[in-house]
């Protein structure tokens, strides 16, 4: 069976030493409710993945990202409500111009202290990679982190 994930980008701001997180508080049904995440979603057809967090942080925050950097790329086989395959690429923003709302349509947005990141109630596999997001001595980072009924398998 061929390898057909949905194609994602998410997107870590920061702005000092603080980072916009959005907490997925707004929509009944939403697979991330009650977590916090960083910004971003699907690709269109068509789209490069640069333009498509570009598009989706002005989108989700109203922003315009300047400074943009892949850090990583993450398959998470079965992520998906019904098992389905994601792929994700990985940002770091470190500088946009606009300011963000206080929420948008997923959740309110915080500017969150980077080390305090792992205190909020996040998916449990972003505290495998999350600290890769922010360290420059590693170059870029790739994983595949396997999801079984909403857990790292």
């Amino acid at each position: 069976m061929p390898y057909t994930p949905i194609l994602g980008t998410l997107a870590y701001v920061t702005r000092g030493d603080d980072v916009l997180m959005v907490h997925r508080t707004f929509r009944d049904g939403d697979q991330h409710l009650g977590k916090f995440n960083g910004l971003g979603g699907k690709l269109e057809p068509g789209e490069d993945i640069v333009a498509g967090i570009v598009r989706e942080l002005h989108e989700e925050a109203g922003i315009d990202a300047l400074d943009v950097h892949l850090r990583g790329t993450i398959s998470w086989p079965g992520f998906g409500t019904g098992g389905e395959d994601w792929f994700g690429f990985i940002f770091r923003v470190d500088a946009f111009t606009g300011e963000p709302p206080a929420a948008n349509e997923e959740g309110t947005l915080h500017w969150v202290p980077r080390d305090r990141l792992l205190d909020l109630p996040l998916w449990e596999g972003d505290r495998h990679w999350l600290p890769m997001l922010f360290d420059d001595s590693v170059a870029q980072f790739h994983g595949v982190m396997p999801y079984i009924d909403g857990r790292p398998g």
